[in-house]
Protein backbone atom coordinates (compact mmCIF):
# COMPACT_ATOMS: atom_id res chain seq x y z
CA UNK A 1 0.00 0.00 0.00
CA UNK A 2 1.31 3.44 -0.93
CA UNK A 3 2.11 5.81 1.92
CA UNK A 4 0.05 8.55 0.28
CA UNK A 5 -3.02 6.31 0.15
CA UNK A 6 -3.22 6.18 3.95
CA UNK A 7 -5.99 8.38 5.32
CA UNK A 8 -4.02 9.68 8.31
CA UNK A 9 -1.11 10.61 6.03
CA UNK A 10 -3.38 12.47 3.61
CA UNK A 11 -4.84 14.50 6.50
CA UNK A 12 -1.35 15.18 7.84
CA UNK A 13 -0.13 16.43 4.45
CA UNK A 14 -3.09 18.80 4.07
CA UNK A 15 -2.62 20.06 7.62
CA UNK A 16 1.11 20.52 7.03
CA UNK A 17 0.47 22.62 3.94
CA UNK A 18 -2.15 24.74 5.74
CA UNK A 19 -0.03 25.41 8.79
CA UNK A 20 3.19 25.92 6.82
CA UNK A 21 1.42 28.48 4.64
CA UNK A 22 -0.31 30.30 7.52
CA UNK A 23 2.73 30.51 9.78
CA UNK A 24 4.89 31.73 6.91
CA UNK A 25 2.57 34.52 5.75
CA UNK A 26 1.56 35.89 9.13
CA UNK A 27 5.07 35.23 10.46
CA UNK A 28 6.57 37.89 8.17
CA UNK A 29 4.55 40.55 10.01
CA UNK A 30 5.29 38.93 13.38
CA UNK A 31 9.05 39.11 12.81
CA UNK A 32 9.03 42.61 11.31
CA UNK A 33 6.82 43.99 14.09
CA UNK A 34 8.84 42.14 16.74
CA UNK A 35 5.94 40.09 18.05
CA UNK A 36 7.90 36.84 18.25
CA UNK A 37 7.92 36.74 22.05
CA UNK A 38 4.21 37.54 22.12
CA UNK A 39 3.69 34.59 19.78
CA UNK A 40 5.45 32.38 22.33
CA UNK A 41 3.25 33.73 25.11
CA UNK A 42 0.06 33.19 23.11
CA UNK A 43 1.05 29.63 22.18
CA UNK A 44 1.64 28.71 25.83
CA UNK A 45 -1.64 30.37 26.78
CA UNK A 46 -3.32 27.77 24.59
CA UNK A 47 -2.66 25.20 27.32
CA UNK A 48 -5.17 26.95 29.56
CA UNK A 49 -7.70 26.90 26.73
CA UNK A 50 -7.12 23.20 26.06
CA UNK A 51 -7.65 22.36 29.74
CA UNK A 52 -10.79 24.51 29.84
CA UNK A 53 -12.17 22.63 26.85
CA UNK A 54 -11.65 19.26 28.50
CA UNK A 55 -13.27 20.42 31.76
CA UNK A 56 -16.29 21.98 30.01
CA UNK A 57 -16.66 19.15 27.48
CA UNK A 58 -15.99 21.47 24.51
CA UNK A 59 -13.58 20.70 21.68
CA UNK A 60 -10.15 21.78 23.06
CA UNK A 61 -9.04 23.34 19.75
CA UNK A 62 -12.00 25.73 19.84
CA UNK A 63 -11.46 26.78 23.47
CA UNK A 64 -7.72 27.15 22.80
CA UNK A 65 -8.57 29.44 19.86
CA UNK A 66 -10.77 31.68 22.02
CA UNK A 67 -8.29 31.62 24.90
CA UNK A 68 -5.37 32.56 22.62
CA UNK A 69 -7.25 35.51 21.16
CA UNK A 70 -8.29 36.84 24.58
CA UNK A 71 -4.74 36.47 25.90
CA UNK A 72 -3.19 38.18 22.87
CA UNK A 73 -5.64 41.09 22.96
CA UNK A 74 -5.20 41.39 26.73
CA UNK A 75 -1.42 41.66 26.38
CA UNK A 76 -1.71 44.20 23.55
CA UNK A 77 -4.27 46.31 25.45
CA UNK A 78 -2.41 46.35 28.77
CA UNK A 79 0.91 47.15 27.11
CA UNK A 80 -0.66 50.28 25.62
CA UNK A 81 -2.79 51.35 28.60
CA UNK A 82 -0.36 50.56 31.44
CA UNK A 83 3.27 51.31 32.14
CA UNK A 84 4.27 47.67 32.05
CA UNK A 85 6.26 46.62 29.00
CA UNK A 86 5.02 43.97 26.61
CA UNK A 87 7.70 41.41 27.52
CA UNK A 88 6.72 41.65 31.20
CA UNK A 89 3.06 41.05 30.38
CA UNK A 90 3.95 38.13 28.11
CA UNK A 91 6.00 36.59 30.92
CA UNK A 92 3.05 36.92 33.30
CA UNK A 93 0.62 35.45 30.77
CA UNK A 94 3.09 32.66 29.94
CA UNK A 95 3.25 31.46 33.54
CA UNK A 96 -0.32 32.16 34.69
CA UNK A 97 -2.11 30.51 31.76
CA UNK A 98 0.01 27.36 32.02
CA UNK A 99 -0.69 27.27 35.76
CA UNK A 100 -4.40 27.81 35.05
CA UNK A 101 -4.39 24.78 32.75
CA UNK A 102 -2.67 22.56 35.32
CA UNK A 103 -5.09 23.82 38.00
CA UNK A 104 -8.17 23.03 35.90
CA UNK A 105 -6.99 19.53 35.02
CA UNK A 106 -6.21 18.90 38.69
CA UNK A 107 -9.52 20.05 40.20
CA UNK A 108 -11.57 18.77 37.28
CA UNK A 109 -10.26 15.23 37.80
CA UNK A 110 -9.93 14.95 34.03
CA UNK A 111 -8.79 11.51 32.88
CA UNK A 112 -7.41 10.19 29.58
CA UNK A 113 -6.35 13.67 28.47
CA UNK A 114 -3.95 13.82 25.53
CA UNK A 115 -1.90 16.58 27.14
CA UNK A 116 1.33 15.29 25.61
CA UNK A 117 -0.23 15.53 22.15
CA UNK A 118 -1.19 19.17 22.68
CA UNK A 119 2.14 20.09 24.27
CA UNK A 120 4.36 18.54 21.61
CA UNK A 121 1.98 17.90 18.72
CA UNK A 122 0.91 14.82 16.81
CA UNK A 123 0.08 15.69 13.22
CA UNK A 124 -0.38 12.02 12.32
CA UNK A 125 -3.33 11.86 14.73
CA UNK A 126 -5.22 14.78 13.15
CA UNK A 127 -8.92 13.99 12.80
CA UNK A 128 -11.34 15.01 10.08
CA UNK A 129 -12.95 17.49 12.51
CA UNK A 130 -9.55 19.05 13.29
CA UNK A 131 -8.87 19.40 9.58
CA UNK A 132 -12.24 21.03 8.88
CA UNK A 133 -11.71 23.52 11.72
CA UNK A 134 -8.17 24.28 10.52
CA UNK A 135 -9.35 24.76 6.94
CA UNK A 136 -12.14 27.17 7.90
CA UNK A 137 -9.88 29.16 10.17
CA UNK A 138 -7.11 29.22 7.56
CA UNK A 139 -9.52 30.53 4.94
CA UNK A 140 -10.67 33.29 7.29
CA UNK A 141 -7.10 34.34 8.18
CA UNK A 142 -6.00 34.40 4.54
CA UNK A 143 -9.08 36.43 3.55
CA UNK A 144 -8.41 39.07 6.23
CA UNK A 145 -4.70 39.14 5.35
CA UNK A 146 -5.50 39.65 1.66
CA UNK A 147 -8.17 42.34 2.18
CA UNK A 148 -6.10 44.41 4.63
CA UNK A 149 -2.63 43.66 3.27
CA UNK A 150 -1.76 47.32 2.65
CA UNK A 151 -2.89 48.37 6.12
CA UNK A 152 -0.86 45.61 7.77
CA UNK A 153 2.25 46.67 5.86
CA UNK A 154 1.82 50.29 6.95
CA UNK A 155 1.09 49.35 10.57
CA UNK A 156 4.18 47.13 10.61
CA UNK A 157 6.68 49.42 8.87
CA UNK A 158 5.39 52.97 9.40
CA UNK A 159 2.73 53.24 12.14
CA UNK A 160 3.29 56.97 12.61
CA UNK A 161 2.82 57.60 8.90
CA UNK A 162 -0.28 55.44 9.03
CA UNK A 163 -1.77 57.58 11.80
CA UNK A 164 -1.01 60.71 9.82
CA UNK A 165 -2.82 59.31 6.78
CA UNK A 166 -5.90 58.41 8.84
CA UNK A 167 -5.43 54.65 9.17
CA UNK A 168 -6.69 53.29 12.53
CA UNK A 169 -3.30 51.89 13.48
CA UNK A 170 -4.31 50.56 16.91
CA UNK A 171 -7.32 48.71 15.50
CA UNK A 172 -5.16 46.99 12.89
CA UNK A 173 -2.53 46.19 15.51
CA UNK A 174 -5.22 44.40 17.53
CA UNK A 175 -6.42 42.64 14.38
CA UNK A 176 -2.88 41.45 13.65
CA UNK A 177 -2.59 40.05 17.18
CA UNK A 178 -5.94 38.29 16.64
CA UNK A 179 -4.62 36.69 13.44
CA UNK A 180 -1.48 35.55 15.27
CA UNK A 181 -3.65 33.94 17.95
CA UNK A 182 -5.78 32.22 15.30
CA UNK A 183 -2.70 30.83 13.55
CA UNK A 184 -1.30 29.57 16.87
CA UNK A 185 -4.61 27.82 17.60
CA UNK A 186 -4.30 25.92 14.30
CA UNK A 187 -0.59 25.22 14.71
CA UNK A 188 -0.74 23.59 18.16
CA UNK A 189 -2.34 20.46 16.68
CA UNK A 190 0.64 20.14 14.32
CA UNK A 191 3.75 20.87 16.37
CA UNK A 192 2.19 21.39 19.79
CA UNK A 193 2.03 24.29 22.19
CA UNK A 194 5.73 24.22 23.06
CA UNK A 195 6.94 24.43 19.43
CA UNK A 196 4.16 26.48 17.79
CA UNK A 197 5.93 29.81 18.23
CA UNK A 198 9.04 28.40 16.54
CA UNK A 199 7.14 27.49 13.37
CA UNK A 200 5.54 30.93 13.43
CA UNK A 201 8.96 32.60 13.34
CA UNK A 202 11.39 30.29 11.52
CA UNK A 203 10.10 30.41 7.89
CA UNK A 204 9.67 34.19 8.04
CA UNK A 205 13.06 34.79 9.67
CA UNK A 206 14.72 32.59 7.03
CA UNK A 207 12.96 34.41 4.20
CA UNK A 208 13.81 37.88 5.51
CA UNK A 209 17.53 37.11 5.35
CA UNK A 210 17.43 37.21 1.54
CA UNK A 211 14.19 39.03 0.69
CA UNK A 212 14.27 42.67 -0.37
CA UNK A 213 10.54 43.40 -0.24
CA UNK A 214 7.60 42.18 1.84
CA UNK A 215 5.91 40.37 -1.09
CA UNK A 216 9.20 38.64 -1.82
CA UNK A 217 9.59 37.73 1.87
CA UNK A 218 6.07 36.29 1.96
CA UNK A 219 6.74 34.19 -1.14
CA UNK A 220 10.05 32.86 0.22
CA UNK A 221 8.47 32.19 3.61
CA UNK A 222 5.50 30.43 2.01
CA UNK A 223 7.74 28.06 0.03
CA UNK A 224 9.96 27.48 3.04
CA UNK A 225 7.05 26.88 5.44
CA UNK A 226 5.35 24.29 3.25
CA UNK A 227 8.63 22.55 2.33
CA UNK A 228 9.77 22.34 5.96
CA UNK A 229 6.36 21.12 7.18
CA UNK A 230 6.09 18.37 4.55
CA UNK A 231 9.80 17.50 4.65
CA UNK A 232 9.72 17.22 8.45
CA UNK A 233 6.54 15.16 8.30
CA UNK A 234 7.98 12.54 5.92
CA UNK A 235 11.33 12.53 7.72
CA UNK A 236 9.59 11.94 11.05
CA UNK A 237 7.54 9.10 9.57
CA UNK A 238 10.54 7.23 8.21
CA UNK A 239 12.69 7.88 11.30
CA UNK A 240 9.80 7.05 13.66
CA UNK A 241 10.45 10.40 15.38
CA UNK A 242 8.07 13.05 16.82
CA UNK A 243 6.72 15.00 13.83
CA UNK A 244 6.45 18.40 15.52
CA UNK A 245 10.02 18.37 16.81
CA UNK A 246 11.34 17.09 13.46
CA UNK A 247 9.59 19.89 11.55
CA UNK A 248 10.99 22.57 13.83
CA UNK A 249 14.51 21.09 13.78
CA UNK A 250 14.43 20.93 9.98
CA UNK A 251 13.27 24.55 9.87
CA UNK A 252 16.07 25.53 12.24
CA UNK A 253 18.60 23.73 10.06
CA UNK A 254 17.39 25.56 6.95
CA UNK A 255 17.56 28.87 8.81
CA UNK A 256 21.15 28.22 9.93
CA UNK A 257 22.26 27.19 6.43
CA UNK A 258 20.70 30.28 4.83
CA UNK A 259 22.02 32.55 7.58
CA UNK A 260 25.59 31.22 7.38
CA UNK A 261 25.66 31.22 3.58
CA UNK A 262 24.37 34.80 3.51
CA UNK A 263 27.00 36.02 5.98
CA UNK A 264 29.89 34.30 4.16
CA UNK A 265 32.09 36.64 2.09
CA UNK A 266 31.39 36.41 -1.63
CA UNK A 267 34.13 35.17 -3.90
CA UNK A 268 35.30 37.10 -6.96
Amino acid sequence: MSLLSLGFMQRAIIAGCLVGMLCALIGVFVVLKRLSFMGAGISHAAFGGVALGYVLGIHPTFTAFVFCILTGLGIAFLSKERRLKEDTLVGIAFASTMAFGVFLIGIGKVRNVDIFGYLFGNILAITREDLIFASLLSGLVLFVLFVFYKEFVIVTLDPEGGKASGIPVEAFSYLLVTLVAAVVAVTIRLVGIVLASALLVLPAATALIRARTIPQAMLFALLNGIAVSLGGLFLAYFLNAPAGATIVLLGTGVFLVVSISSSSPRQG
